[in-house]
């Protein structure tokens, strides 16, 4: 019996291993067609280890900004499927289910507030913190519990030291690969990407080696999000969905049956504040 490994691949843009700075993440800024294609050949290089180790499907979420950055002519496309353009119900994490046998993290990035990070932020610059029963998360940790949810592991992550750092206080066993050293917010050490492909390849052949005895992490029962916004208004706006109770100023509570639920209010939650300052 041929036994298939399915991969799902959320790929951000802060930690890709030549990115640094604002002028490279935005859309229409000075360096982002160059941003744009360094995380597409970072993408490439995770895909060909991936399917040089086992894999034989993978789904691709592009999962940074607009979410249309990844160059679809440019993407090692046979066997793999992508999922571009926003908004999405799921954001970073469209497409996930109970099909798939591991979750990959391209590209990541430390959790609002991580000193002597890239661009740390969680999900938006408008959330100073984001915290699941008590424990602070990254992107990682809010976008691993989903997968949880659906009982399917993150097995392996890149970006800098911080984001790998975040990660592992976040989430069960992985594989952690450092592509960058941040040395301040919007600075790091970077190294040619023929040093970093090497590491990107040798650390997905180790997942994939391992990816049966991985666990998921998984919130069970009712869970509690705790989200504090930079200004008061954004609190006020979350208070709009039931449920949602006031914790001070900036900051609300919410309870949910499950994570999925959970997840979901937080996205409504940044989308009823977009465009406050």
């Amino acid at each position: 019996m041929v036994i298939t490994v399915k991969i799902y691949i959320s790929a951000d843009m802060e930690g890709i291993s030549g990115v640094v700075s604002m002028q490279q993440i935005d859309s229409g800024a000075r360096e982002f067609e160059r941003a744009r294609r360094m995380m597409t050949r970072e993408v490439n290089a995770i895909i060909e280890s991936a399917f040089e180790h086992g894999a034989r499907d993978i789904v691709v979420n592009d999962a940074h900004g607009d979410m249309d950055n990844i160059l679809i002519e440019e993407l090692d496309s046979a066997g793999v499927s992508l999922i571009s353009g926003s908004p999405k119900p799921l954001s970073m994490m469209e497409g996930i289910d109970r099909s798939f046998d591991g979750v990959f993290f391209v590209g990541y990035h430390a959790r609002a507030g991580s000193p002597d990070a890239i661009i740390d932020h969680t999900y938006t610059f408008r959330v100073l913190s984001a915290k699941i029963n008590g424990r602070p998360m990254s992107e990682a940790g809010l976008n691993g519990r989903l997968a949880g949810y659906y009982r399917v592991p993150v097995v392996f992550i890149s970006g800098d030291q911080n984001a790998i750092r975040c990660a592992r206080e976040e989430l069960n066993n992985h594989i952690g690969v450092v592509v960058k050293q941040a040395v301040c917010r919007t600075a790091a050490k970077i190294y040619p990407f023929s040093q970093v492909e090497i590491r990107l390849k040798a650390g997905v052949a180790e997942a994939m080696k391992k990816i049966r005895s991985f666990k998921p992490t998984v919130e069970r029962d009712s869970v509690e999000l705790e989200v504090s916004f930079t200004v008061s208004d954004m609190a006020a706006m979350a208070l709009l969905i039931p449920g949602v109770i006031r914790k001070d100023a900036r900051t609300v509570i919410y309870t949910g049956r499950d994570y999925l639920e959970t997840y979901k209010v937080f996205r409504a939650m940044l989308a009823l504040t977009r465009g406050i300052i």
